[in-house]
């Protein structure tokens, strides 16, 4: 049976870890060859992991808050399988957490660097690959947290409400050239970043599964699946959407 993304080429950022590793391996059960980037241990150790199933996939090390490495990643895929079908841009960081009067301008930099900046040079390499094939899929990591405030995550915050509107902003400027732009907002999700914030606080963890309306945390696959179901043709209607996977807990 032809998976959701069969034969397509999907290129991961942060892929070496979490929601991105989870979706590099769901990309590949689906039937598509993966592009995994930024860690060089981790997301060669998901391309090891999508190779011994039987997958196709390339790593290519890339910090996204430069837009050098990021068009060389574009180029590389290009080169390596022909085109870019799906692309996840889904690498970032949470910084450091303070009161705005506290926090630093280099954390703020830091962060919107990479969490937004870095979306910001994917999308612009990715889209000028699949203006040229026609047709291409785009979802960004954005968060729950880009949709409401969080005290004392002010440049956290502000990269993922800037992840959204960038996503509504790109689905409208090339949904008649065949390309759709989504984003899926996590809520709380136990991720490797997920756990380093919970370290100094464990009991925290309890906390925020009881406040889930399912009971729960999430998992990094549960975030991978709606990723890869935006790719697919199944979503072909879907562009523009900040969709919400986090168990409910934005609907209280």
């Amino acid at each position: 049976m032809a998976g959701q993304v069969n034969g397509k080429v999907a290129v991961v950022t942060g892929g070496g870890s979490g929601i991105g590793r989870a979706t590099a391996l769901a990309f590949a059960r689906e039937g598509a060859k993966v592009v995994a980037d930024v860690v060089v241990a981790g997301g060669e150790e998901t391309v090891q992991m999508i190779t011994a199933a039987g997958g196709d996939a390339l790593f290519v090390k890339t910090d996204v808050a430069k837009g050098a490495e990021v068009d060389a990643l574009i180029a590389e895929t290009v080169a390596t399988y022909g085109r870019v079908d799906c692309a996840f841009n889904n690498a970032g960081i949470e910084g450091q957490f303070a009161p705005i009067i506290n926090d630093s301008e280099a954390n703020w930099d830091r962060v919107i660097d990479i969490n937004l900046k870095g979306v910001w040079l994917c999308l612009k390499a990715e889209l000028g690959q699949m203006l040229k094939q026609g047709s291409g899929t785009i979802v960004n990591t954005a968060s729950v947290a880009g949709l409401i405030g969080a005290a004392g995550a002010s440049a956290y915050v502000a990269s993922k409400h800037g992840v959204n509107g960038l996503t509504k902003t790109a689905a409208l400027e090339y949904a008649k050239q065949g390309i759709r732009v989504n984003a899926v907002c996590p809520g709380f999700i136990r991720t490797p970043m997920f756990e380093r914030g919970m370290s100094a606080n464990p009991q925290m963890v309890e906390a925020l599964a009881a406040v889930e309306p399912v009971g729960r945390l999430g998992k990094p696959e549960e975030i991978a699946a709606a990723v890869v179901w935006l790719c697919s043709d199944a979503a072909s209607f879907v562009t523009g959407l900040p969709m919400v996977v986090d168990g409910g807990w934005t609907a209280q």
